[in-house]
């Protein structure tokens, strides 16, 4: 009768441990180990975001401050006499003496009428130039015409041009034509050529698959259905992106309407500001009224961010099909 024989003996180096299972769904904690670049890198981005952050901190801090008190401790990172009378005084909700009396400068802001011809100029603006944009790109990326590449190179030449150097031709041309002080004067200009916006959509539009483009055609369907029921839907995210961009740089804009829109009937609320500041009838300026009218005149801002936020975010990697 034969014995097994008996299984060698494995030394602890040659024993293997059995691996233990984690339930399905866990992971594994791991430590990240302190690395300099990492470090530096947070260094960094810590430092950007209290510079960029904290000049509007110190808008709002300025803001929910009493003027007067304002002097007393300037540097004081806290609103220095907290109050909403700089708010009051801007929405108009406070006589010329209660103005003065919590150290207002009695200068007054219509906000309503700057609101007003603020949204009149930047949507105007936008939609024009946002539309006169895509149909030419869509010209440029889609259509075969004879001269378009020469066209187009001769195009991208305006991008070199610093605006500032069209800024008196174009206030020459506006002032004999006699509209001065007029919405057609803020909006003209600018609104039907962007060579950024065409170079920008007319990249994308050359990306897209012309599959769906042919079959249209072989159905009948001319260049104009083509773009507005084909390409245009499948270009929205770069659209979006591209109106709210034009629509805060208007919104934003001073210079322009400071040289053709000084009457009150379409100034715009960011040169309503400036007027306001140097309307002082006292030594000191209303620096809380000014601040309370920044912060109004911002709010449209944030609110297209918060609403339209995600969407410029995802238009920087989006896809022509969906």
């Amino acid at each position: 009768m034969t014995t097994a024989a008996p299984a060698p003996l494995l030394s602890p180096t040659d024993q293997v441990a059995e691996p233990t299972k984690r339930p399905p769904g866990t992971r594994i904690a791991r430590k990240k180990k302190f690395s300099i670049g990492r470090a530096a890198a947070w260094t960094y981005i810590v430092g950007f975001l209290l510079v960029t952050v904290f000049p509007f901190y110190w808008i709002v801090r300025t803001a929910f401050s009493n003027n007067y008190a304002l002097s007393t401790d300037p540097s004081s990172l806290l609103p220095v006499g907290f109050s909403f009378d700089a708010f009051a005084r801007v929405l108009g909700f406070a006589s010329r003496a209660e103005a003065l009396a919590a150290g207002g400068s009695g200068a007054s802001l219509d906000i309503p009428l700057y609101l007003r011809n603020s949204v009149i100029y930047a949507g105007s603006l936008t939609a024009i130039v946002v539309l006169s944009s895509v149909l030419a790109a869509y010209a440029f990326a889609r259509l075969r015409w004879k001269g378009r590449n020469l066209v187009f190179s001769i195009l991208l030449t305006a991008l070199m041009v610093p605006g500032i150097l069209t800024l008196l031709p174009n206030f020459i041309l506006v002032n004999d034509l006699g509209l001065i002080n007029t919405f057609a004067a803020l909006i003209l200009p600018g609104a039907l050529f962007s060579a950024f916006n065409i170079f920008f959509l007319r990249q994308f539009m050359l990306g897209l698959s012309s599959e769906v483009e042919e079959a249209a055609l072989i159905d009948g369907a001319g260049p104009l259905t083509i773009m507005f029921r084909i390409t245009l839907p499948m270009t929205s995210g770069p659209v979006v992106t591209l109106s709210i961009l034009t629509f805060i740089g208007t919104w934003n804009d001073y210079f322009w309407p400071l040289l053709v829109g000084n009457d009150p009937s379409v100034r715009p609320l960011t040169l309503a500001l400036g007027v306001f500041q140097q309307a002082s009838p006292q030594s000191q300026p209303d620096f809380a009224g000014l601040m309370a009218a920044t912060l109004v005149a911002a709010v449209p801002m944030l609110l297209l961010f918060v609403i339209f936020g995600k969407k410029i975010v995802n238009s920087i990697g989006f896809s022509g099909i969906k």
